[in-house]
C-alpha cells in the first residue's frame, strides 16, 4: 500500500494521524492480551521491576493492558504480561499426588 501524504490536505493529514494513531493502540492491546490469555488468575508468576529484585506472586486481576498481581511481600503491582514468567515449581508443588490436579489453595509467604 502506497499512499502519497504530498497531496494530502491538513485536515485528511490529521485524519489520517488519529486514524494511524487508533490503529498502534489497537494492535498494543490485542498484543497484551494475547499474552494475558497465557496466564490465569491465580497463577503463581515472576517479574523483574526495574530498582527492585526479582518479586513473585499471584495473578489476582486482568486489567485493559496489564494484570495485578499480588506479591508475596503483600505489595500490588500492575504488570504487563510480556514481564511474567511462570513459576513452574510452585505449581508443581501445588499439585495433589494423587489425581495432578493443581490445588484450590495458593500458599503466600507471611511477611
Amino acid at each position: 500500500m502506497n499512499i502519497d501524504i504530498d497531496n494530502l490536505s491538513h485536515d485528511q493529514l490529521v485524519d489520517l494521524n488519529n486514524r494511524v494513531v487508533a490503529r498502534l493502540r489497537f494492535l498494543e492491546q490485542m498484543r497484551a492480551h494475547s499474552a494475558m490469555l497465557d496466564f490465569s488468575i491465580g497463577e503463581q508468576v515472576s517479574f523483574h521491576p526495574p530498582g527492585h529484585p526479582v518479586l513473585m506472586g499471584v495473578i489476582t486481576k486482568y486489567n485493559q493492558k496489564t494484570v495485578t498481581v499480588i506479591a508475596s511481600n503483600g505489595q500490588q503491582w500492575k504488570v504487563s504480561p510480556s514481564h511474567l514468567q511462570k513459576v513452574a515449581a510452585a505449581s508443581q508443588s501445588a499439585k495433589k499426588p494423587s489425581d495432578n490436579k493443581p490445588a484450590k489453595v495458593i500458599l503466600m509467604p507471611k511477611g
